[in-house]
């Protein structure tokens, strides 16, 4: 799902909730709709990640959401990513 996407779902009040999951060093985003959850991914299709908790809350806050749940489980904050 890209921001286009996101943002009509957020104006018809179709989104149920937002996780914000730390994976290794970065962030991303699950949108829990009343299907099955959806990642963020970038306009070309690519899963849209945060290199900092701050940053990705200030991006969804900007789609106009003030509610999200953070998921910690797997963040690793000094590990270096992979360029694959």
């Amino acid at each position: 799902m890209d921001s286009k996407s996101l943002k009509v779902l957020i104006e018809a009040g179709a989104i149920k909730k937002i996780r914000v999951i730390g994976d290794g060093s970065h962030f991303y985003m699950e949108i829990i709709t009343k299907g099955e959850p959806s990642l963020v991914n970038t306009l070309k299709g690519k899963l849209k990640t945060w290199a900092t908790i701050d940053a990705a809350a200030k991006w969804i806050h900007s789609m106009g959401i003030g509610t999200l749940h953070v998921e910690l489980e797997k963040w690793q904050p000094g590990q270096r990513r992979l360029g694959l």
